[in-house]
């Protein structure tokens, strides 16, 4: 099946040289460094598929494979959600442009162009636990802005265009046939499990501040038992399905 006008323009920007020569040496550079050839090539063949068909749902995985452990990193409590929408925003704008801008692989090498996008929302998250704490302070500015307005995250709409991936996700976590999501939960508070807080985290995810709030647990917490509980089994569930 041929390519759609907007991943034929994505797979001519890959295929044709620049007559930049630092453009050039950026391309290369992608290709023998971070971004190796088979990766190169792979995102490629995952934009020829049809938008929303298994193969470029695989293809997706594939290259978020590829790209693990090569974009930022910090500890902030709030980075593994943030890494996960920068997922999602890649999922939506590698091919086409979904939600925001396409990518060009001339503007900037794969990882540039996530990272710039990891660190925004890693900012987005900072600004709204500051405000947080501002409103801990002073009842007075929940009273006139209100607790919604308070956190950009919150407010932000969620696309109605749900990945698949996250559609499988959503239906293994509800279903947790083997009881394990439901056993594992934090320590002293038994309600609050590994499945309660992927289901949460699922777009439109249910923000951190609200959950601590909801369980009386502090955020620190909730993040940290998310990155070593709920992750790992994400991943062993995408890579028995195949992602």
């Amino acid at each position: 099946m041929g390519a759609l006008p907007a991943q034929q323009t994505v797979l001519q920007r890959m295929n044709t040289p620049s007559d930049n020569p630092a453009n050039n040496s950026d391309a290369q550079e992608s290709q023998s460094g971070k971004l190796s050839a088979a990766l190169f090539r792979l995102v490629q063949d995952t934009c020829a598929e049809p938008p929303g068909s298994a193969k470029r749902q695989r293809g997706l995985t594939k290259i978020i494979r590829g790209l693990n452990g090569q974009l930022w990193h910090t500890y902030d409590p709030y980075y593994a959600d943030a890494l996960q929408q920068t997922w999602i925003y890649f999922c939506r704008n590698l091919c086409e442009a979904t939600t925001g801008r396409v990518y060009d692989p001339e503007v900037a090498k794969l990882t540039t162009w996530l990272n710039a996008y990891l660190k925004r929302r890693l900012q987005d998250f900072q600004i709204a636990e500051i405000r947080h704490r501002q409103t801990t302070v002073s009842n007075t500015v929940r009273g006139k802005d209100g607790d919604g307005s308070l956190d950009r995250i919150d407010s932000i709409p969620a696309s109605p265009d749900i990945p698949p991936l996250l559609e499988h996700v959503r239906a293994w976590a509800e279903s947790d046939a083997d009881g394990s999501l439901r056993a594992a939960h934090i320590s002293k508070h038994p309600t609050v499990t590994a499945q309660l807080l992927i289901l949460k985290r699922l777009p439109p995810e249910t923000s951190w501040k609200t959950l601590a709030a909801e369980h009386s647990i502090s955020i620190g917490t909730l993040s940290s038992f998310y990155q070593r509980q709920c992750l790992t089994r994400l991943r062993t569930f995408g890579q028995s399905q195949g992602y």
